[in-house]
């Protein structure tokens, strides 16, 4: 598949196929990502959801299976400083549901959260010196990028605005992440934490493009090749696709997640802030309903989902997803229709979309 229209980031990355597989925490692993890079896409690993050891673990297997390009992904947040209030009156909120399931609202439940880039990440970084670094939240301090860069890593990062985008561009990425609002999972908004104001996909990408010089890989909304050709007509050199992948039997989900995904429908999914303390996209489920899906009580990122953990284990166990985080995009019905390896997904949407674009 040589007759791509913008081969801008096939030359970047050194890749066949323009479609990165987006890094979702808690639901990838180096089996998606090795299947991914394999099939002559962009694997990507979710490094955040990691320790310093535990990647290194990670990144061992997957350069003994692949010496394909991979994506490092990490979250470039700062930790929020400790907030026994914020902690107390979220925990009051949730006391109700607590009480409902005859679990103890007493109990301090353990701050869940994610790490964000630091000088330890860096130097795993240093150590295994992947072909792409992506961040998300923005970028890390300078003198982390400059070790990452130092080592020959190509640096991309998300923009959910034209503004976003350019401040990326002025700090030397090498490519932007075009996040549309359709997209699921965490935003990749630093600028703006507005959610009333974020861009679509089929509005962002081609103002993005015309306001920077870097390729732009478009995410958000797609699901299938259609959306993939949809992009490239609008400018992109490359797609980031989340969902489709979670219905891959790579994908780390529990089994209410892939039901929730089954069912989705274009209308059910709704930006939250309730299970990690930062907007995201999931499917609508009990508790965004009864007190969000945005809620100021909900603590800082991301510390928000110790206090939830009790209930949605509890619930999971009788597969019930009414605290779970159901991450999804809104194309989720679309990606829906086949359940195949995440290595015949890459090609397959690969395929599609060059066959609308240049013909059979």
């Amino acid at each position: 598949m040589n007759s791509w229209p913008n081969n801008r980031i096939l030359d970047l990355f050194e890749i066949e196929l323009p479609v990165i597989q987006a890094p979702m925490a808690g639901a990838s692993d180096p089996e998606m990502a090795i299947a991914v890079s394999e099939a002559g896409g962009l694997g990507s690993l979710p490094s955040a959801q990691y320790s310093v050891q535990q990647l290194r673990d990670a990144l061992t297997s997957i350069r003994a299976a692949t010496k394909k390009p991979i994506n490092l992904n990490f979250f470039s947040h700062t930790m929020p400083p400790h907030d026994p209030v914020a902690q107390m009156r979220w925990r009051a909120l949730l006391a109700p549901y607590y009480v409902e399931f005859d679990l103890d609202p007493a109990t301090t439940p353990p701050t869940a959260g994610r790490s964000p880039f630091d000088e330890a990440y860096c130097a795993v970084v240093e150590e295994f010196k992947p072909e792409v670094v992506s961040f998300h939240f923005g970028l890390p301090h300078k003198s982390l990028l400059d070790r990452v860069r130092a080592v020959g890593s190509k640096i991309i990062s998300s923009a959910t605005t034209v503004a976003e985008a350019r401040w990326l561009e002025e700090r030397d990425v090498d490519a932007i992440i075009a996040m549309g609002a359709e997209a699921g999972g965490h935003r990749g908004n630093f600028l703006s934490h507005d959610m009333s104001t974020q861009v679509g996909t089929m509005a962002l990408v081609p103002q993005i493009v015309d306001a920077v010089g870097v390729p732009v890989i478009a995410a958000g909304g797609i699901g299938d090749g259609r959306g993939i050709a949809a992009a490239f007509m609008l400018g992109s050199a490359a797609v980031q696709v989340g969902t489709a992948y979670l219905f891959c039997p790579e994908a780390k989900i529990p089994p209410v997640h892939l039901s929730a995904l089954k069912s989705a429908r274009d209308d059910n999914t709704a930006i939250t802030n309730v299970f990690t303390g930062r907007p995201a996209r999931g499917i609508v489920n009990r508790i965004m309903m009864e007190i969000g899906p945005m809620n100021d009580a909900v603590p800082a990122f991301p510390t928000a989902g110790g206090a939830l953990a009790p209930l949605r284990s509890h619930c999971e166990r009788s597969s019930n997803g009414d605290f779970t985080n159901l991450w999804a995009g809104q194309s989720a019905h679309l990606a829906g229709q086949r359940a195949v390896s995440a290595s015949e997904l890459t090609v397959t949407l690969a395929a599609s979309a060059l066959k609308l674009l240049v013909g059979s």
